[in-house]
């Protein structure tokens, strides 16, 4: 019995042994492999050929007991990238625009949100492959040639300004009537605005001034907030003019006992939001901005009376509420020269705060529950850089071509 269990010992000890062996003859090719990756200097993308070749050693990374092997298998699939279309990496350096940002938590997001609204989404998800990422610091690119100088210039545009603040004055103003269009029409020079029922024009700054001062001659005139926004190049601004609105939404049943259910309360942001988001070129002459405008009005509350029977009320009713509301929603691109002034008009929507939309002689009377409907006018105009004299150089904006994209 004694011999047949020395006999056992002794063969677990041999198939130890040629276990360990085994593991021994691999582990040169490991080892191989894994200074081939770790230890040759730089990023594993530079194995590709063409990437960032000036970088030094990269850190040493530590790697989790149990796990080596895992990613020494994903190391050797990242040693290469496919470069079917002539794709090459790009790195550049941002800090001179996100040092000078204090406004935003993440600055970067900018430059990344300006070069898709440029490129557009579908050329970073698809073919060629590609990547586009960004730390407060560097912008990581990797894409074409072609692509890497759309990219160039955008970057130089945030850089170059050095993210000096620029004062906007945004005015939204509305009338009741879009008559006022008449007498305005010789100052107005027509920009494209593809939203259906909008419009926009560029227009001298004294010439703004004239209209704004007859806008305001009219009974009919409303400003929605005036604000003088300081913004950041390439960062966007929100001004927003709203109130809550509150109503019943639906009634949850609650046991027998009185009333026997509670009002379930919701809220409706009324009035006018604004975005703004502007991008100068490289000589400081002309905006190019994107311009987002939501206004939502609550028309009326339509009354629902539902049963809500109880033991004690067997034919109790409460009444709920469902809102009855015009939204009009507008997102759009537009350049032009810094010395002149930007118009936008939204249409006959509903307007933000709200009103009777009759009038008599220009004076609006609120007759029943009509909603309020304007003519929804948005002036920006650029005050120019703050602690600079401003910009007085004028060169008509150079044709783009978007291909419909913000």
């Amino acid at each position: 019995m004694a011999a047949r269990h020395a006999a056992k010992r002794w063969i677990t000890l041999v198939g130890v042994l040629l276990v360990l062996l085994a593991m021994l003859g691999h582990a040169p090719a490991a080892r191989a492999q894994w200074r081939s990756v770790g230890e040759s200097g730089g990023s594993p993308l530079d194995a590709a050929g063409d990437l960032s070749a000036a970088r030094g050693p990269a850190p040493a990374e530590s790697v989790v007991p149990g796990q080596a092997d895992a990613q020494r298998l994903d190391e050797a699939f990242t040693t290469t990238l496919p470069r079917g279309h002539g794709q090459i990496w790009r790195e550049y350096d941002l800090s001179e625009y996100t040092l000078r940002v204090t406004a935003t938590a993440r600055p970067e997001q900018a430059v990344i949100d300006w070069i898709l609204r440029e490129t557009g989404y579908e050329a970073w998800h698809g073919e060629p492959l590609a990547i586009l990422s960004a730390s407060p610091r560097r912008l990581y690119v990797y894409h074409t040639p072609e692509m890497q100088a759309v990219v160039a210039g955008i970057v130089d545009r945030f850089v170059a300004s050095q993210a000096r603040s620029r004062a906007f004055s945004v005015r939204a103003v509305s009338v009741n009537h879009p008559n006022w269009r008449v007498k305005a029409q010789g100052l107005l020079k027509p920009v494209t605005a593809q939203t259906p029922g909008t419009r926009a024009w560029v227009l001298q700054k004294e010439d703004a001034a004239v209209l704004l001062a007859e806008l305001r001659r009219r009974g009919d005139y409303r400003e929605h907030g005036s604000p003088h926004l300081l913004v950041n190049n390439g960062q966007t601004s929100v001004v927003s003019t709203t109130q809550p609105k509150t109503y019943v939404r639906d009634v949850l049943r609650q046991g027998d006992a009185f009333p026997g259910y509670q009002q379930e309360t919701a809220r409706i942001d009324e009035g006018f939001a604004f975005e703004f988001c502007p991008l100068l070129t490289l000589d400081q002459r002309t905006i190019d901005a994107t311009v987002k405008c939501t206004v939502c009005q609550v028309e009326k509350m339509v009354p629902v009376i539902v049963d809500v029977p109880t033991a004690q009320a067997p034919k109790q009713k409460a009444r709920l509420e469902v809102p009855q509301i015009a939204q009009f929603q507008f997102h759009e691109r537009f350049r032009w020269p810094v010395d002149q002034v930007l118009l936008v008009s939204l249409g006959m929507v509903a307007t933000p705060g709200g009103s009777g939309g009759t009038t008599l002689a220009g004076i609006p009377i609120p007759l029943g529950d009509s909603p309020a409907r304007g003519d929804l006018l948005v002036f920006i105009e650029s005050k120019g850089s703050l602690g600079d004299a401003p910009n007085t150089a004028q060169q008509p904006p150079p044709a783009i071509d978007r291909n419909g994209r913000y």
